[in-house]
């Protein structure tokens, strides 16, 4: 039986009155509960954060008819009810410290209105220690502490070091106050996009337990094919299953892989495939820094980091590696538990991200939204056609696009690895089958594509830096095409050779593989 699709409801009791599809995480919230006393998680925007905190909240607040039927219900002690201090950084945008300063009062204030407490500390941080600690004094039960988007203050100014800094500071004299009443607390729970190290923000509350990259906490968050099968199958019929999977399937963080739940309830509603997420909000900071950085592209689909590094972001200190992480734009592929050490592979989580982001490149680099919108429209009519001249024109018109003053500015990894980076973008918003730098017995194929029952294969030079043999004839004498003959389908070679002198396309050599 069909039920009302939850978009964008973070309320567990609207959820539940009203008879909204949900996915049963109680018994998360248990776990926890049985486990340890302080949290921490983060998660991409829009993955549920805050609908699981207000289950939080209702369950410690004995609201016992919303979990009929529920895992936790017939587990719970209902006979105990806690006090519950609620924080959501969510409203709004808080442009400086003083805003801040306020919205922090506006809580503290509407909290002791609730609880019918007045504090007299004259600081935020010391009128939040003597709530918390008059609470417990007049309820006679520990308080639960949970707080929702803590770091949004300092990402909505983050291309602000300055005032981003300044954001951190005042936080951290917040936050410094769970740790300092611990005698007063039962359960503290902290959720946001970002993971700011613990020296930055958390120094003050070091006890801390991050279930980020806990693969028991995996699914916390987010909607996995067994959720599907037992909550939305309604809303599948019609759907091919394997195409929802390919869209918006594959986030993954060391355990069950999730799908973003807002993508599938929106897709559910329009029966559409689109980038329902990602087009919620463009990640303009992200293109900016990637553009800066001269990333190279295709390496976006492949990066290795340590644990380490993905939890050292910081204002001022951003790896690009962190940011797409924990931003949702790159997930785990594959984990290596090395003596110390934990070493992760990222990719992209799915063909939404895949597509859309290369996408915004593409925009950025052009510095027209319009140029690559008809290109990559333009390339996908040449390659049901496979129409492969036609790629040397389509190409051809995009370099001679971008302005003169990018290439003074740019190197990005050499003028091959900015013209393989055009090149893969290109296909990777259409969001296809690409492999990039693919190992052979006898080197790595710089390109390979699947579509359409055809394969293509490209090689990519430099006429200035390669003297040694043009594309073409690397991708013949090597046999690239001889891994990909067990397909059974029509292998395409594609030689590509650039000029730095010309800043375009100066070869195109088509073959059959």
């Amino acid at each position: 039986m069909r039920k009302k699709l939850p978009i964008g409801i973070q309320t567990f009791q609207k959820i539940r009155e009203a008879d909204y599809y949900y996915v049963d995480k109680t018994g998360f919230a248990l776990n926890l509960l049985e486990k340890g006393t302080y949290y921490f998680l983060s998660r991409p925007r829009r993955f549920g954060k805050s609908l699981f905190l207000d289950t939080l909240k209702e369950l410690f607040e004995g609201n016992e008819p919303l979990f009929r039927g529920l895992y936790a219900h017939d587990i719970w002690d209902w006979s105990l009810k806690y006090p519950v201090i609620q924080i959501s950084f969510g409203d709004g945008v808080v442009k400086s410290v003083t805003e801040l300063k306020e919205r922090i009062a506006e809580l503290l204030c509407i909290h002791q209105q609730m609880f019918g407490i007045t504090c007299e500390a004259a600081s935020n941080a010391g009128c939040f220690s003597e709530l918390i600690r008059k609470v417990h004094q007049k309820y006679g039960q520990r308080v639960v502490i949970l707080v929702d988007e803590y770091d949004k203050p300092i990402l909505d100014n983050i291309e602000s070091p300055d005032t981003a800094f300044e954001m951190r500071e005042k936080l951290r004299d917040i936050y410094s106050v769970i740790k300092g009443s611990d005698a007063h607390i039962k359960f503290a729970f902290l959720t946001g996009v970002s993971k700011f190290s613990k020296v930055s923000l958390f120094s003050g509350l070091n006890n801390l337990e991050d279930i980020t990259l806990d693969p028991h906490y995996s699914s916390i968050c987010g909607y996995t094919d067994t959720d599907l099968d037992a909550v939305f199958s309604a809303e599948l019929e019609g759907l091919d299953r394997d195409e929802v999977r390919q869209w918006y399937n594959g986030y993954n963080w060391l355990g069950d892989s999730v799908y973003n739940p807002f993508d599938l309830l929106l897709l559910f509603r329009n029966r559409q495939f689109r980038p329902w997420w990602f087009e919620t909000g463009t990640p303009t900071f992200l293109i900016k820094l990637l553009s800066e950085r001269q990333q190279f592209t295709p390496d976006l689909a492949r990066i290795m980091a340590p644990e380490s590094l993905l939890s050292t972001f910081d204002v001022g200190n951003i790896p690009s590696e962190a940011l797409l992480f924990q931003t949702g734009y790159l997930t785990i592929d594959s984990a290596r538990y090395l003596p110390g050490r934990l070493e992760l592979t990222l990719r992209y989580p799915n063909k939404e991200v895949l597509a859309s982001l290369n996408d915004c490149l593409l925009q950025a680099l052009s510095q027209d939204p319009m140029v690559p919108t008809r290109n990559v429209s333009r390339l996908y009519d040449i390659l049901m056609a496979n129409d492969l001249p036609a790629l040397k024109d389509l190409f051809h018109s995009f370099y001679a696009s971008i302005p003169h003053d990018w290439y003074r500015k740019n190197q990005l990894a050499g003028f091959e690895g900015y013209y393989a980076s055009i090149f893969y973008s290109y296909f990777a918003a259409l969001g296809l089958d690409i492999r990039v730098e693919d190992s052979t017995n006898k080197g790595r194929i710089d390109m390979a594509v699947r579509f359409n029952g055809h394969i293509y294969l490209f090689e990519f030079k430099v006429v200035e830096m390669t003297p040694e043999g043009g594309a073409m004839e690397q991708l013949q004498a090597k046999g690239y095409a001889e891994k990909y003959k067990q397909c059974g389908e029509p292998i395409h070679l594609i030689g590509v050779e650039f000029s730095r002198e010309n800043r375009n396309i100066v070869g195109f050599e088509l073959a059959q593989g």
